[in-house]
């Protein structure tokens, strides 16, 4: 009996060679995976978190409509002269306007937001939040999230390859978890975590029975990660969702240079008109954002509107020629008429974080990414532990 007993419980040469890469590569990937697990856990609220700490963010709503991106461009450089800015933003109507200024000296990146007012233009804070030495809590969360706190042409590509070998374990370790048959104590065993037993047994439970649970939005996670590490996938992605499409290069329409003399003498600058014309195609729009200083003649302007405050996915990218103001079209520049590859693409960011279902969405990505932080410490318990027998 108890050789037939032994016989049957033997595994078989692929489940143990599963079991050993579970094994493995989850001791090689697990530091980088509870890094990358537990700083995404904090990214999740990033919005809410500077919204909360800086009140400056917000203004009162006035029966008034916004003042043109030129009155708020000037504000700005008074505060930040000799400098280029290099975005323009309009929030909701609760929302405070905000011009960045980014550049790069010796190497290192300096940014600086001026916030203002978007109905009177009146300034209300000036915030540097990288260089010279300037801490930016959620700057070190994602330089963490995304390179390991290394430089990002070494961090980025170790995140990638442990985020690849996490989607690897995910599916071992469905393997392993796999019941016999579904006999209830199997059942127990597999989908309850029997917390009156001893640490060993609930440190084991809670691998195996929450990273069941997590699996399926666990692999959401890591695999719009990979979308920003990898090229490859990101174009692979492409091509299936599309049908067998390559994924299009990134490029913006191109202005008449010819027609260039119709603005020398105009009093209102290009970028207002354009953004009146975005106004009046968008009257409920949520925000904007728009590149203030184009670099090269033939550049179009380019605003984009979003429809949703607190998620990006949902946007229309306006174009417009500086020269005549004629709006040029590209094909995916409206989400809602994109086709279902491209609206992947916009939803990548805002599925990542859990925006694309609101607050709820951003709290269940927060406690599956605790729960994948989780994994590579109880797994670590269990091994360490393995050599002793789990007590019922």
């Amino acid at each position: 009996m108890k050789s037939n007993k032994k016989k049957k419980n033997k595994k078989s040469p692929l489940r143990k060679l599963n079991d050993w890469l579970h094994l493995w590569l989850g001791l090689i990937s697990g530091i980088v995976v509870f890094i990358v697990s537990i700083t995404g856990c904090f990214y999740a609220f990033q919005q809410e978190i500077k919204d909360y700490l800086e009140p400056w963010r917000f203004v009162e709503v006035q029966d008034e409509e916004f003042v043109p991106p030129s009155q708020l461009l000037d504000t700005a450089k008074v505060y930040m002269p000799n400098q280029k800015p290099t975005g323009l933003t309009y929030s909701d109507k609760e929302g405070a306007a905000a011009v960045g200024f980014s550049s790069f000296e010796n190497g290192k990146r300096s940014f600086t937001a001026v916030f203002m007012n978007p109905y009177t233009g009146e300034f209300l804070r000036k915030q540097q939040m990288l260089g010279n030495g300037e801490f930016d809590f959620f700057r070190f969360i994602i330089d963490g999230h995304r390179a390991l706190w290394l430089p990002y042409d070494i961090g980025r590509p170790i995140v990638g390859v442990c985020t690849l070998i996490f989607v690897l374990l995910l599916i071992s370790g469905l393997v392993m978890w796999w019941p016999k048959n579904f006999k209830k104590a199997n059942f127990n065993k597999s989908f309850k975590i029997k917390w009156k037993a001893k640490f060993k047994r609930v440190n084991y439970d809670l691998h195996n029975v929450l990273g069941f649970y997590s699996l399926t939005l666990a692999f959401v996670l890591a695999a719009t990660g990979l979308v920003w590490s990898f090229h490859w996938f990101e174009d692979g992605l492409y091509y299936i969702t599309s049908g067998g499409e390559s994924k299009p290069e990134h490029h913006h329409p191109h202005s008449d240079i010819s027609q260039k003399g119709l603005v020398e003498n105009d009093t209102i600058s290009p970028l207002d008109r354009a953004w009146y014309k975005t106004l009046a195609q968008e009257p409920e729009v949520q925000g904007m954002y728009m590149t203030p200083i184009l670099e090269d003649e033939d550049d179009a302007i380019e605003i984009v509107a979003y429809q949703d405050h607190g998620s990006f996915y949902n946007k229309n990218e306006h174009y417009f020629d500086r020269y005549t103001l004629e709006e040029l079209r590209m094909k995916g520049d409206r989400y809602a008429e994109a086709d279902f590859a491209d609206q992947l693409s916009s939803l990548n960011y805002d599925i990542h974080i859990g925006a694309v279902f609101g607050f709820p969405g951003k709290l269940l990505a927060f406690f599956i990414s605790l729960i994948c932080a989780s994994l590579p410490v109880t797994g670590f318990l269990v091994w360490w532990n393995k050599g002793r027998k789990l007590k019922p």
